[in-house]
């Protein structure tokens, strides 16, 4: 019987020259293959290289953060009444009345961007910022809008932007992932590992998890400390035992992908036994940028080594990380329905500076000359008050912004109601906000699909629209 292994013995050349191309490919050496890693792209030139996405997990208020309406100031503690008689509604509570900001809200910069007393370090960037003010949702639910916030659909099962992204472009680096998320170390956000899918598309193209909160952020690169039979030998041999008994394993099971994105996940860990210790290692930053990350202060310590964190892995070829800020739960996030006043102060807290020294630094090394950073939510919240002055889920409008490689700085696109209730003008969706960041990566958000069940599946579905007036 004809073994995998003979099967690829005997066909060893023709494969060989198909790895000696993608080598050649990979280091330039043809100069007819365009190259995702020095921006060829996959359909025209790209502006960007890698992405570090910033989420807000629990919907960021955007009428106390970003969306200034002099409205709710003159009319705080009123009965909220939109007029033209419009129903309104909560999701999760009856409507309140008129709640104003706690904090003001005070423009910054040349472009005159309004910027809460919150976010006073976020506030110095607003002219290296480009924002999507009149962002619209199709839910205002947690899970649903996360899903469709990162995967483009409302239902779970589908890939992932950055699973998109490796799919489309694939590694930057061999010894590191092509797709990390960071979560919250007090827990996973809504939808849990759901937000990092690879859904249809190779497993290999799902987020590598980080815990940051343990002592190994990466699980099982190392063996246990009483495992004293595990010496360098051992390993090796170990290793290639198991690969004998995988190439069987799929020679005998030729359309499962599963186990050959497995053996591809055993390679990259033994890789990364080497790689992944010095990208932890932040003692190697310099006590300065340590400090421009807030790391020497309990309230930004978290968010800011994960920031500092996703810098190293980026500089080091990963394509594609996602800081996240709030676990699942009720509290310790953004979703702050008993008390603004006491709820998003600490998530702003956590946040502020870091997010400002992670701008601050890739610039100073020039990194953001082929980097995207973006800002994003699920949703945001209501311009009444809900038990008090708390505020509810609001998927009419919310805010987010990008900066870095090909976006415009100091500008806007689109405003919200008088009220920061819906969007009004210039509306955005997450459609949009995914084709502007494909468009960058250099890739045609309606070219790139994957047949599925019959379907032609994009992460903009049969939407998008690229929204040009935010880029360079």
């Amino acid at each position: 019987m004809l073994t995998r292994r003979n099967f690829l013995q005997s066909l060893g050349g023709g494969f060989g020259s198909v790895a000696l191309w993608d080598i050649l490919a990979q280091n330039g050496a043809l100069a007819d293959v365009p190259r995702a890693d020095l921006n060829g792209g996959l359909h025209h030139p790209a502006k960007v290289k890698r992405v570090i996405q910033l989420f807000m997990n629990g919907g960021a208020s955007q009428c106390d953060l970003f969306d200034y309406k002099p409205a709710l100031e003159k009319r705080h503690g009123q009965k909220f009444d939109p007029g033209k008689g419009e129903r309104v509604e909560a999701s999760t509570s009856e409507p309140g009345t008129i709640l104003k900001p706690f904090k003001p809200i005070r423009q910054h910069g040349e472009c005159g961007r309004f910027v809460s007393d919150l976010l006073p370090h976020l506030a110095k960037h607003v002219d290296e910022l480009a924002f999507f003010s009149a962002m619209q949702g199709r839910s205002s639910v947690h899970g649903p809008s996360s899903y469709l916030m990162n995967t483009g659909f409302l239902l779970p099962g589908f890939p992932s932007m950055g699973s998109w992204i490796s799919y489309a472009l694939g590694s930057l680096t061999d010894n590191l992932p092509t797709f990390v998320a960071l979560p919250d170390r007090r827990g996973l956000p809504y939808n849990q590992k759901g937000n990092f899918t690879s859904g249809f598309l190779s497993v290999e193209h799902q987020a590598s998890i980080v815990n940051t909160a343990g002592d190994e952020p990466f699980s099982h690169l190392r063996a246990a400390g009483n495992a004293k039979f595990v010496t360098p030998e051992s390993n090796r041999a170990g290793l290639e035992l198991l690969e004998q008994i995988n190439q069987r394993h799929a020679g005998a099971n030729p359309e499962d992908s599963r186990l050959e994105a497995r053996i591809q996940a055993y390679q990259l860990a033994a890789k990364m036994q080497l790689s992944a210790p010095e990208v932890f290692d932040l003692t190697r930053e310099s006590a300065t940028v340590r400090e421009q990350y807030g790391l020497n202060d309990k309230v930004t310590e978290d968010f800011g080594s994960r920031c500092l964190t996703a810098r190293r892995m980026i500089e080091r070829g990963v394509r594609f990380v996602q800081v996240w800020s709030g676990a699942d739960g009720a509290k310790n996030n953004w979703d702050n329905h008993s008390s603004i006043p006491n709820q998003l102060p600490p998530m702003c807290n956590a946040t502020d500076r870091p997010i400002s020294g992670l701008l601050t630094d890739l610039k100073s090394r020039g990194l953001l000359e082929d980097t995207l950073v973006l800002w994003s939510t699920e949703f945001g919240r209501m311009p009444f008050a809900q038990a008090g002055d708390g505020r509810d889920h609001n998927g009419g409008t919310f805010v987010g912004w990008m900066a870095g490689a090909g976006v415009k700085p100091g500008t806007s696109y689109g405003t919200s109601d008088e009220w920061s209730w819906k969007a009004a003008q210039d509306i955005t969706t997450t459609y949009d906000f995914h084709a502007t960041v494909l468009h960058l990566l250099g890739i045609d958000h309606e070219k790139l699909s994957v047949l599925h069940n019959g379907a032609n599946r994009r992460l903009t579905d049969v939407h998008g629209h690229v929204i040009r007036p935010l880029l360079a």
